[in-house]
């Protein structure tokens, strides 16, 4: 098994024991080849949910820049409920997870096809 393949699955145990989701293996795969490098280095495949500049470059570089959503305040709430969902104590949110939860928030999952 590969290194993204491990980490894939990994994502994918995150989305069943801490958010309550089954995942679409296919989508998640993209979501995570989507992150590029980033899933291998230990600081960026995290997302701080209590960082405000780090929950600022989820918004500008994933919702707006890759799904092409338009700045609004709907955007921060999206970001807040899936760091909710995925559970605030849990300090290990891996991006991949967080970008595939908010890819299904915003019903974009056309943009991985």
């Amino acid at each position: 098994m590969s290194a993204r393949e491990e980490l894939i699955k990994k994502y994918a145990e995150d989305l069943k024991e801490k958010c309550g989701v089954t995942p679409n293996m296919d989508l998640l795969t993209k979501v995570t080849i989507g992150c590029g490098p980033s899933i291998y280095n230990a600081d960026a495949s995290t997302v701080a949910g209590t960082q405000q500049s780090e929950l600022d470059t989820v918004k500008n570089n994933f919702l707006i820049k890759k799904l092409g959503l338009a700045d609004s305040p709907a955007l921060d709430k999206a970001i807040a409920d899936v760091m909710e969902k995925y559970g605030k104590s849990n300090k290990h949110k891996y991006r991949a997870v967080v970008y595939y939860l908010l890819t299904l928030h915003f019903k974009k999952e056309s943009v991985y096809k």
